[in-house]
């Protein structure tokens, strides 16, 4: 592959609701620019950026990939992205890596709940974006409702480029809404131009009122000449919708269809001509030497660093480490620095990805998406020279907070599992693997249940290792509600030396939910010598890490030892602590021991239209609303206090009730007393359990 300048390159992001139509238009694009000689289809499984087993299997994206496309001596370095919203760290990881958008809207579906997280995902990155509205070929596509959804979304920014013209239910051609001409398709993708139907018109005018007003925003010369009717040139038009689309005051609408290749090469005209190149963005690290800020900013001509994006770490074609250049140029022989490793590595070999296709290239200019192979770095690594070591911020990536129980089919494959969980973890920073240990189960932590279902699919795939998924349990706690006062006697004899421990002990709250326990002694006259307390200790040390009520950890509990005997041959520290211990087991259930469930502070973010039942929800769950805030862009936050076994599937039910637009987090804030009926419950499991 050739090597582009940082002028031609473009990194564009394809974004959209699951479904909408991004891999297609991948394909479409692939073709038209001379890249493949046939068209894949995502239900063949034959396309270039849907490559991995799962995704095949399927039928949609799990991974982003990259393809870059050559249109009109311009690298178009195009990252497409899953629609689900369980592989969102997919997402944020090419967002961060691109300096354009295009969202994809299905002409049939409409503008659906992934739209508008695409278009934030934009906001928040501050990305100049384009619509391209996909499945035009289709009867009941309308790209009218489309564009009248979009505009009273976010107001006059919207400017339709193209009007779709429809014959008996058929795309038959469009309408250039700059130039203000009509073509209609012909054979393989061939136009010819047409007259603009009678029937186009009313929306046209609308259209071109609308991109007229855009242009004449652009200087004050060009809105005198609007109000006093001069006509603008094409390639003014185009100027200053360059500038407009650059700083976001404007997006285009576009639209086509990519089973039928219709439209799509203008699509890549537009991606070319009005989405910027890389050194219109800013970009800035810390130099770990100065401590300065190192304004990279794209610029070819400045020290080389680059920042890992996304890792890809298959036991087929290997780990690749994909990266953008930041600035200068990187070759295929440098020695580049990882200031996360604080060691140097040789490249070696320089690639661009085209899906999972590893092209050899010599050397990357500034603002180009690449990759190297076993490298040893990670995401969110920098790249740069000894001389100049910089850092850059690492992009910031959705936390998972949905979580399953897992354990290996086969005994002996935990090893396995690790490792191979390890690997996945490097690959996508949304999957976490937690061992508890308190309750002697490992964990699964995803973006939802689809994301859990495919990491097992991989597992068993890739890796040839199976694990069971199953609920996990909640970590309760154990403490008492009242003071009792116990005296236990341990006595054996076995010929020889025997065994006495003797102790009086009260046990109480001790008002400290934090600590297991408090430990005192208040012996008078010497009755327990004082070289046995910490036997004595020992034994309610040990006790409190099972309680006695259902097996949990015990708090809060304040041991007093005040009396007891001891024999002058018999006693010992060991028969001490057994004292103390069964002290503690008849103490404690005395003194109306209760469970202690977790509870979260959890925050979901709705749509305001949804708050009273996500309200509703929470209370069903036991849960304590603790206030609602304003989030701005009609959505409210919800606070709420919820016990953690409530919020077991919560992600599922949050996502049907709010068609996917909600998200929510936790965490722990502190135990609180179970109510009787939980506890009951969770005694007689635990009771059987053992």
């Amino acid at each position: 592959m050739n090597v582009y300048t940082t002028d031609s390159i473009r990194n564009v992001v394809l974004l959209g609701h699951g479904g909408s139509g991004k891999t297609s238009l991948v394909e479409a694009m692939a073709h038209v620019s001379g890249l493949t000689t046939r068209i894949g289809k995502v239900t063949d499984g034959t396309t270039i950026s849907d490559y991995d087993k799962e995704e095949i299997k399927r039928k949609f994206s799990i991974n982003t990939s990259v393809v870059p496309i050559i249109w009109k001596d311009t690298k178009i370095n195009i990252l497409d992205t899953p629609g689900f919203f369980d592989f969102v760290g997919e997402v944020e990881e090419a967002v961060a890596a691109a300096d354009a958008a295009v969202i994809v809207v299905s002409g049939k579906a409409g503008v659906e709940v992934g739209t508008e997280k695409a278009w934030e995902l934009c906001e928040k990155y501050k990305l100049p974006r384009m619509f391209f509205v996909s499945d035009m070929d289709v009867d009941n596509a309308s790209f009218r409702e489309v564009v009248e959804t979009l505009t009273e979304m976010y107001g006059k920014k919207i400017a339709p480029f193209y009007q779709p013209i429809r014959e008996n239910e058929k795309f038959v051609g469009y309408v250039n809404v700059m130039k203000m001409e009509g073509r209609r398709f012909g054979d393989a993708g061939k136009r010819e131009d047409c007259e603009i139907p009678d029937y186009c018109k009313p929306n046209l005018d609308i259209y071109r009122e609308a991109m007229m007003d855009a242009v004449a925003e652009t200087s004050e010369e060009f809105m005198e000449r609007y109000f006093e009717g001069d006509e603008f040139s094409v390639a003014e038009i185009r100027a200053a919708m360059k500038m407009n689309v650059e700083d976001g005051s404007i997006v285009p609408v576009s639209m086509g269809s990519s089973t039928e290749l219709r439209n799509i090469h203008n699509m890549l005209n537009d991606m070319v001509e009005l989405l910027p190149a890389p050194d219109k963005k800013e970009c800035a690290g810390i130099n770990m030497k100065t401590n300065e800020i190192f304004q990279a900013d794209y610029n070819f001509s400045k020290a080389k660093s680059a920042y890992v994006f996304k890792t890809i770490a298959d036991p087929f074609i290997g780990k690749y480490s994909l990266i953008k250049v930041c600035s200068g140029v990187i070759k295929s022989d440098d020695v580049l620095y990882n200031s996360s490793t604080e060691a140097e590595e040789k490249l070696n070999k320089l690639y661009v990805m085209r899906g999972n296709k590893p092209i050899e290239v010599s050397e990357l200019h500034a603002g180009d998406i690449g990759a190297i192979g076993k490298a040893n770095c990670k995401t969110g690594d920098t790249l740069s020279t000894k001389a100049a070591p910089v850092v850059f911020g690492k992009t910031e990536i959705s936390k998972p907070y949905t979580y399953m129980a897992y354990r290996a089919k086969k005994k002996g494959d935990e090893d396995k599992i690790s490792q191979a969980l390890a690997k996945m973890m490097d690959e996508d920073l949304t999957i976490k693997a937690v061992n508890d240990a308190e309750n002697r189960q490992t964990l699964l932590y995803g973006m939802g249940d689809q994301h859990l279902s495919v990491i097992v699919s991989t597992l068993a795939e890739k890796y040839k290792v199976e694990v069971e998924l199953d609920k996990p349990k909640v970590a309760f706690r154990e403490t008492l509600r009242k003071k009792s006062d116990v005296e236990y006697k341990y006595k054996k004899q076995s010929g020889g030396h025997g065994q006495y421990g003797h102790v009086k002990m009260t046990f109480e709250p001790s008002g400290d939910l934090e600590n297991p326990y408090v430990f005192d002694q208040m012996v008078v006259g010497g009755a327990v010598p004082k070289n046995y307390f910490p036997a004595v200790e020992k034994g309610i040390q040990d006790s409190v890490t099972r309680g006695p009520l259902a097996g949990y950890p015990v708090v809060g509990v304040k041991a007093v030892l005040y009396d007891g005997s001891y024999h002058p041959v018999d006693s010992s520290e060991m028969a001490f602590k057994t004292a103390a211990i069964q002290a503690f087991k008849k103490g404690f259930m005395e003194a109306s021991p209760v469970l202690l469930e977790p509870i979260v502070t959890m925050t979901v973010l709705v749509p305001d239209r949804y708050t009273g039942d996500v309200m509703g929800d929470l209370n069903k769950r036991r849960g304590r609303v603790l206030g609602m805030n304003p989030a701005g862009a009609g959505k409210t936050e919800v606070v709420a206090d919820v016990p953690m076994m409530e919020i077991f599937g919560y992600n599922t039910d949050l996502r049907s009730m709010t068609g996917g637009s909600g998200i929510y987090s936790y965490e722990f804030a502190r135990y609180e007393q179970a109510p009787s009926d939980v506890q009951e419950k969770e005694v007689a499991a635990r009771a059987a359990e053992a």
